[in-house]
């Protein structure tokens, strides 16, 4: 039995010891949040994420692992699913205290002798097969259940790639697929920081060329080196905050990954100042097109 921790809740507002074991997805190396078995937690503390699927689907996990009696504390911004809390905990047969405090919503609560709607709560955020995309998905993931528009765009100005790749942030894999149509590609290294989306691009993307890693691309030795090219559309939020580093951290890793000569296709929101970044770190950069609020860049080392 044990304390397990869902995210990086504020150390202000709670409370977590420093063997909790960490079950958030967006964690490389945490625990596998569906591996706990029935019973198997003391306590749990849970920054819940925003979106209502995801949500229920995390608290619903947790208090099947929670053992009789169980004690959770789930937190989160008021704007972002906090306001909800009390009340789907309620859905589940949670008797939850709520207490508003520095913008977010701390709610506690135990487990239920017999929590309701556990089964229909995973069953809705777990994975799944979406027509529209063709490919397994889960809620959570970035751009679960659409293709996401600057993607359409890369996808429609990539040029047939040749050599050994990568695709930061693969996602749930759609480049990766693309790129791997051609058969000049030698190897893909598919990189990205949300172990579900990983779990969904090992089932989308089955090429024995490709390599799928759960990691940081910020993190030290994460990135393969002397590539021939790098495809990315790299995130811009973190912690539901715009975040201009990250697509920063993005370039500067292709940067150092690339062969001279080697070449970084990237796309991004039309209004974010990537362009300084991209000429101080290659040595030629074009704006291959725009459309729709979006660009796409060519940048060569």
């Amino acid at each position: 039995m044990r304390h397990a921790v869902y995210g990086l809740p504020p150390v202000d507002l709670a409370e977590v010891p420093g063997d909790a074991v960490q079950l958030s997805p967006l964690i490389p190396g945490a625990a596998r949040l569906e591996d706990l078995s029935e019973n198997s937690l003391d306590a749990a503390t849970v920054l819940a994420p925003p979106g209502t699927v995801e949500r229920r689907y995390v608290l619903a996990q947790v208090l099947r692992a929670l053992g009789p009696g169980g004690r959770m504390v789930a937190l989160a911004p008021k704007d972002r699913g906090g306001t909800r809390l009390a009340k789907e905990l309620t859905t589940f047969g949670c008797a939850a205290a709520d207490q508003p405090r520095r913008h977010h919503r701390i709610c506690t609560a135990e487990r239920p002798t017999a929590p309701a709607g556990l089964a229909e709560a995973i069953d809705e955020g777990g994975p799944r097969h979406v027509d529209n995309l063709a490919l397994c998905t889960q809620p959570g993931i970035f751009s679960w259940d659409r293709l996401d528009p600057g993607t359409a765009l890369l996808l429609a100005n990539l040029p047939t790639l040749k050599g050994r790749g990568a695709d930061f942030g693969c996602g749930l894999g759609v480049l990766s697929r693309a790129v791997l149509g051609s058969e000049a590609v030698t190897a893909l290294t598919l990189l990205e920081i949300d172990r579900r989306a990983v779990e969904m691009a090992r089932r989308n993307v089955a090429d024995p060329r490709a390599t799928i890693l759960w990691a940081d691309i910020r993190a030290s030795g994460a990135v393969p080196e002397n590539l021939d090219f790098v495809v990315t559309n790299p995130p811009f939020h973190e912690g539901g905050s715009e975040d201009q580093a990250l697509g920063r951290a993005f370039i500067a890793r292709a940067a150092e990954a690339l062969r001279p000569g080697g070449a970084l296709w990237l796309v991004a929101n039309a209004h974010l100042p990537y362009e300084a970044s991209l000429r101080a770190a290659f040595r030629h950069v074009a704006v291959a097109v725009q459309a729709s609020g979006y660009r796409v860049y060519e940048a060569r080392r």
